[in-house]
């Protein structure tokens, strides 16, 4: 009896163990540059109509400056002059990016949603 008791106990804890673990897991993928780069462009798709190739481009751009962040700038020292010169190259390199993905009147659209 005691061994009946002390393996369902067991059970019962392996299993709330699990479930905690498995939506710690779930929490931390919302935070990945790939989740946050769609959910930007699926965004950005509605706003400004984009094609299918243009939002291949547009994320494409948005995972790449979203890694580049995370590398270089998310979590680091603002008023660091290495922080702020990696954030406006990072900056410029999606601007440039955006330019190339973008009709000139999504271009202008986009430029004043970002403001």
């Amino acid at each position: 009896m005691k061994n009946l008791f002390k393996i369902v106990t067991f059970s019962f804890v392996m299993l709330l163990g699990m479930g905690s673990m498995t939506a710690q897991t779930l929490k931390q993928d919302q935070n990945t540059p790939e989740v946050i780069a769609k959910q930007k462009t699926e965004k950005l798709s509605e706003a400004l109509g984009l094609n299918g190739d243009q939002q291949r481009a547009v994320y494409r751009a948005l995972v790449v400056k979203e890694n580049n962040y995370a590398k270089d700038v998310n979590g680091k020292d603002a008023m660091n002059a290495a922080v702020v010169a990696n954030k406006k190259k990072h900056d410029e390199v999606f601007e440039t990016s955006m330019k190339k993905a973008l009709t000139d009147d999504q271009y202008k659209k986009w430029q004043s949603l970002r403001n």
